[in-house]
């Protein structure tokens, strides 16, 4: 789904315009952000919370040059800790689809026997 897509379901949902729903995600994305950027952490109770953080410098392969080895800066991250809500509604979706199919267990091996009552060759 993507931000129009959204829209569209925020307008059928809510009873507002497309516009209006645009408009209000724009404002949403915009203050996570705006938020996020200036060290501040956003939390939607039950959904999840959006932060920063410094993902620590490594070294790295340099992909035009496998043979020579670059430095990775240190670097500002967004994470996302999905809400409780969240977890237990993906957990419930997983037990109402079909249930995985049990693994085949290995099964002992089946000797033949030869017609003249000997032993089978393997």
């Amino acid at each position: 789904m993507n931000k129009a897509e959204l829209a569209a379901v925020i307008s059928d949902k809510c009873g507002v315009t497309k516009k209006q729903a645009e408009d209000m995600l724009e404002c949403l994305t915009s203050t996570v952000t705006n938020t996020i950027k200036n060290g501040g952490e956003v939390t939607l109770t039950g959904f999840g919370t959006f932060s920063a953080r410094v993902r620590k410098g490594r070294e790295g392969v340099n992909p035009q040059n496998p043979s020579q080895s670059i430095t990775i800066p240190p670097t500002k991250v967004v994470k996302f800790k999905a809400g409780k809500t969240l977890k237990d509604a993906l957990k419930a979706s997983q037990q109402t689809a079909a249930p995985a199919p049990e693994p085949e267990t290995a099964s002992e091996p089946v000797e033949e026997s030869s017609d003249e009552g000997g032993s089978a060759e393997l």
